[in-house]
């Protein structure tokens, strides 16, 4: 499976790494102190781990603007604590072991991506990493993909990749950006309320090979 590809990339939260729950839920008490709103365990869970796809219009419909949202969020983030309640899944492992390039395209924010890549010991597994911004674009749009396969020197050149996440936008990312998409469903179709289509659709990385 893994030969198969001339390059890999991955998503970070939800695909290689996530975070205690009890982290989350004290994170979204914080920011429902800040906006005057309080979040529910499963208003928290959609946010975090996007079961609903654009984080952006799902605040909107609960008519939170997202802009305040993401202020207050990021300043009640602490990069070491969040570091140190992350964990690493075991089927993340063969990243380690692929020999080809690899890529990071993650929302997570740089201040939070770096010290959890440091905290579990994964930083060395990736030869381009992208935090996506404003300015870089977000999944599903291809742009922050296709700045990592130029980093990678994998453009459009004939190279066959592909990129595996845990969401509906990591998939419309591969396939906006002609790769192949792999989705890893972490939390179970029954608590997404929906299957998310890929080129493989597995529970663990494990079922790959």
């Amino acid at each position: 499976m893994v030969s198969e590809y001339d390059f890999w990339l991955l998503d970070l939260d939800g695909t290689l790494v996530d975070v205690e729950w009890s982290y989350t839920r004290e994170v979204f008490d914080r920011v429902g102190d800040r906006l005057g709103r309080e979040f529910s365990d499963q208003e928290a869970d959609i946010i975090w781990n996007g079961l609903t796809g654009s984080r952006d219009r799902q605040l909107e419909a609960w008519g939170i603007d997202p802009t305040e949202f993401w202020a207050a969020f990021h300043e009640e983030e602490d990069p070491l604590v969040r570091a140190e309640q992350t964990y690493l899944h075991d089927d993340a492992a063969f990243v380690a072991d692929i020999d080809a390039p690899v890529g990071l395209v993650t929302h997570c924010q740089e201040f939070l991506a770096e010290p959890v890549l440091e905290n579990v010991g994964i930083h060395d597994w990736f030869d381009a990493r992208l935090c996506c911004t404003e300015q870089t674009g977000w999944k599903p749009d291809p742009q922050p993909v296709e700045s990592v396969m130029a980093n990678l020197g994998v453009g459009n050149n004939g190279h066959r990749g592909v990129l595996a996440g845990d969401g509906a936008n990591d998939v419309g990312a591969a396939w906006n950006a002609g790769l192949d998409a792999i989705h890893v469903e972490r939390v179970g179709h029954e608590r997404r309320g929906q299957c998310v289509l890929g080129d493989y659709r597995v529970r663990s990385f494990d079922e790959l090979f």
